[in-house]
């Protein structure tokens, strides 16, 4: 089988799906290879995420690395969310093929997105260093991770 059954769980079942009105922190990001299209809101409080939404446009594998990323960061610090890792979102789903990587890099970038929106928002200063400048699914930081 090509999918995991925690994979196919979260992709028939997503966690966290929809929009927060007046979100703390908005991430979208895309991959243009792929047309994958993934937006995570986030509700901050006392710098603890208390809530994550998403929306994807994409396949199985990006709608459920979307919903694996909201679970691992909801109700942790700004910071800890800031330590999520594709890897971490592929480890948690028992595995992604291959061809796939990209979809859980995808849910780490729009959280990374949704956390500097909200480090904007509120002129917080952060380690610019943490997020890549854009058409990141592409750079130097994520390659080696996805391979």
């Amino acid at each position: 089988m090509l999918y995991s059954e925690k994979v196919m769980d979260h992709f028939k079942n997503p966690r966290n799906v929809g929009e927060i009105e007046n979100a703390d922190g908005i991430g979208e990001v895309g991959n243009v290879k792929c047309g994958d299209i993934m937006k995570i809101y986030i509700k901050v409080d006392n710098n603890i995420i208390t809530d994550v939404k998403f929306k994807t446009f994409g396949c199985g594998s990006a709608i459920a690395s979307s919903s694996m990323a909201t679970e691992m960061i909801k109700g942790k610090s700004i910071d800890d969310a800031l330590e999520l890792t594709n890897r971490a979102v592929v480890e948690a789903l028992d595995g992604l093929p291959t061809h796939k990587i990209h979809c859980s890099v995808l849910a780490e970038e729009a959280v990374k997105a949704a956390v500097k929106d909200y480090y904007d928002k509120n002129g917080i200063e952060y380690d610019k260093t943490k997020f890549c400048d854009g058409n990141c699914c592409h750079c130097d930081k994520h390659q080696s991770s996805e391979e």
